[in-house]
């Protein structure tokens, strides 16, 4: 059996296109005529102004925190699930995250919660210099509550959109409500330029400050002066070109991956102890991965126990991620809540969710959960593990 992994790349037919046209024009550097292409072909699938790409999502972070002004002795409250580079560009700048809790409805941060630290923050007269809104598994965050508590005291808003390229929020894209958005192109991603992000705008100024410091800061000089740092975080033109065809298949991946969602929900809907991440009713999952949430004293196992079975099966399968207040790495930050983060990190398990997947690879994976549940033989009689009766999108 060939192994499984969690969500690997997947190319199309046109990107061989534009990475001859870079070949062929001899712009190999990290400036040309594709990047210019695909900043423009990007802001019009997901409704931004302008845009700037760069190395990596990270990088794109990074930018968009020093862009909103945060530096030494700011706060700056994150989501707490999430990746670690969600945070890290917080203390690149000097900065402490402050980690704000889930909730349960899309897993994402909670805007309660966030209105009541801001209102206290306000009270005591330190303010935190952004909001670091993550957008989860390729859902989106309630923005609007977020943001009208964030316009109500000031405080820049960054969306955090790394995961969620291709889903919707009341029709529009996550990552084009707030002053800044960023998106990652990483290997794992719905589309992929090998490593590469983007930084999104309706704010020109912000983009061309982007562009300046993403290509060490250089002042207009015949000769190389600078009067202040920047950093070599400018997207290749060869990358950018794999972008521009992936970015023409988008739709088919999330369709692909909405659809691995739908498989996992019909042949295991029903379980004892086992449930799916909610999707918001507020918009449209790109589902870019499929996660199930498991009680093992329903279910008869853990989740670990799941990992570990589909591991000994050549199946990559991965726990939710662990909430950056649980990071030994920040353990000195402060903290908003944090129970239902912490309840899904414990609970929660990653499946396979690549766009290439087939039926029998994801039959593969259905079989190994069943065999870990107590009640997978009763389960099997009574409503058997085939497909769902559904023809392929």
């Amino acid at each position: 059996m060939t192994r499984l992994y969690l969500s690997p790349p997947h190319l199309g037919d046109c990107e061989a296109a534009f990475v001859q046209e870079a070949f062929a024009s001899n712009w190999i550097a990290p400036l040309g005529p594709q990047i210019d292409a695909f900043e423009r072909e990007f802001c019009a699938r997901v409704g931004a102004l302008h845009a700037a790409a760069v190395s990596s999502g990270t990088a794109a972070l990074h930018l968009a925190v020093r862009l909103v002004g945060v530096g030494p002795g700011d706060e700056v409250l994150c989501s707490t699930l999430t990746f670690v580079a969600s945070a890290a560009p917080i203390v690149y700048q000097g900065a402490s995250p402050v980690f704000v809790d889930s909730e349960p409805t899309s897993w994402n941060m909670d805007p309660s919660l966030l209105a009541e630290e801001l209102d206290r923050c306000a009270r005591r007269g330190r303010l935190p210099r952004a909001v670091i809104l993550v957008h989860l598994y390729g859902q989106s965050a309630d923005i609007d509550p977020i943001r009208a508590a964030c316009d109500r005291h000031g405080v820049a808003l960054i969306e955090d959109a790394a995961e969620a390229l291709g889903a919707t929020y009341h029709g529009l894209s996550p990552g084009t409500f707030g002053r800044i958005g960023i998106f990652s192109f990483n290997g794992n991603k719905i589309i992929t330029t090998s490593g590469g992000g983007m930084l999104v705008s309706n704010d020109v100024a912000l983009i061309r400050e982007a562009k300046a410091l993403a290509t060490q800061a250089r002042d207009p000089a015949p000769h190389y002066e600078h009067s202040r740092l920047g950093y070599n975080y400018r997207m290749s033109n060869v990358l950018a070109a794999v972008g521009r065809g992936q970015l023409l298949v988008l739709e088919e991946r999330v369709r692909r991956r909405r659809w691995n969602f739908e498989f996992y929900r019909r042949t295991l809907e029903g379980v004892p102890g086992l449930r799916f991440m909610p999707e918001a009713p507020y918009g449209q999952s790109s589902r870019w991965l499929t996660i199930i949430l498991i009680d093992p004293e329903e279910f008869g196992a853990t989740a670990e126990d799941v990992r570990c079975a589909l591991e000994d099966r050549d199946i990559e399968s991965r726990p939710v991620w662990k909430p950056m207040h649980l990071q030994p790495v920040f353990r000195s930050a402060r903290r908003v809540g944090g129970s239902v983060a912490e309840d899904l990190f414990r609970r929660g398990l990653c499946l396979p969710s690549g766009s290439q997947m087939t039926d029998c690879d994801l039959t593969r994976v259905v079989e190994t959960i069943l065999g870990c549940a107590r009640s997978a033989g009763h389960f099997v009689r009574s409503r058997g593990s085939g497909p769902p009766a559904k023809a392929l999108p």
